[in-house]
């Protein structure tokens, strides 16, 4: 495996990054040019919002080749193009082999909820102090129990057992709705838009001997005694009256997803429905409940 290194401005990124893609590059990737220097400049944007530039000022742009000669005669095409102009081939490298499978489990540790509720992969052992575990591999589905906003989540649920009927609206790896199910929920039906999210449900749901139904949105009918959904802000807003509709009565309701500088307009956003409050704070981000 051999790297081509190149830099280019700005305005040049997205031809040669296309460029590359042509030339049958295994993958291609963009880093900042002066990261970790006084010209460093962050490109994240809120959660739910776009990134304020599409590109740093001056890019690395990174492609992977199976073979040298393939580095090499891209980067000889590359340079003769008019789109080329401003950029600059850096070096052509070997890429040091590694065992990726290892290298990424290593940065998947085991996730305290609670000291006696763990989320852990299903290369590590359980901490001993365990007593639920729910066993759950990074996949394409959003959950594994790192977030501020699912640890959250799964520390309310482990707080209040046998609740009774359980929807997860926005489901992903389904770690909210295997986590009711551990702790007594009698029936969890969790659903997605995404038909990848609702296979992981089912797959990560069956690893851990629970039972949840999982399907797209269609599938949740009726009222759950409670309805929790891990999203962002802009969609909670959207999904107000729906998700209220899926509350049993005596029953409730559990947001997340949200920045505590938002809390104001999802109160406002269901008030119609019903009161939020704030339930939890971690590290900028909030959960907010309802009872109905």
């Amino acid at each position: 495996m051999f790297e081509l290194n190149l830099m280019c401005p700005e305005a040049r990124v997205e031809q040669v990054s296309d460029a590359l893609e042509a030339l049958d590059a295994l993958s291609v990737s963009v880093e900042d040019a002066d990261a970790q220097t006084d010209a460093e400049r962050a490109l994240f944007g809120e959660p739910g919002m776009p990134a304020p530039k599409a590109g740093w000022q001056r890019s690395r742009v990174l492609a992977l080749f199976g073979a040298e000669s393939a580095a090499k005669e891209a980067a000889q095409l590359l340079r003769v193009q008019h789109f080329f102009q401003g950029c600059e081939v850096l070096a052509i490298s070997p890429v040091i082999e590694q065992d990726w499978v290892r290298l990424t489990q290593s940065q998947f540790a085991p996730v305290e909820i609670t000291p006696t509720f763990w989320i852990v992969p299903t290369w590590h052992e359980p901490p001993q102090a365990a007593v639920q575990v729910i066993r759950l591999d990074p996949g394409l589905a959003f959950g594994t129990g790192t977030h501020p906003t699912t640890r959250m989540c799964l520390r309310w649920i482990a707080a209040h057992p046998d609740v009774g009927s359980v929807l997860d609206y926005g489901c992903g790896s389904g770690i909210l709705a295997i986590g009711a199910a551990l702790f007594g929920a009698s029936a969890v039906v969790g659903v997605d838009i995404d038909p990848a999210a609702v296979q992981a449900t089912q797959h990560n749901a069956s690893a851990n001997g629970v039972q949840v139904t999982a399907g797209l949105p269609e599938r949740a009918q009726g009222g759950y005694d409670l309805v929790v959904a891990n999203i962002l802000a802009t969609p909670l807003k959207v999904l107000a009256p729906l998700l209220c509709s899926h509350v049993a009565h005596s029953g409730q309701l559990l947001l997340a997803g949200i920045l505590e500088r938002q809390a104001e307009e999802l109160m406002q956003a269901y008030q119609p429905f019903c009161r939020l409050a704030i339930a939890d704070v971690e590290d900028g981000w909030i959960l907010m409940s309802a009872a109905f």
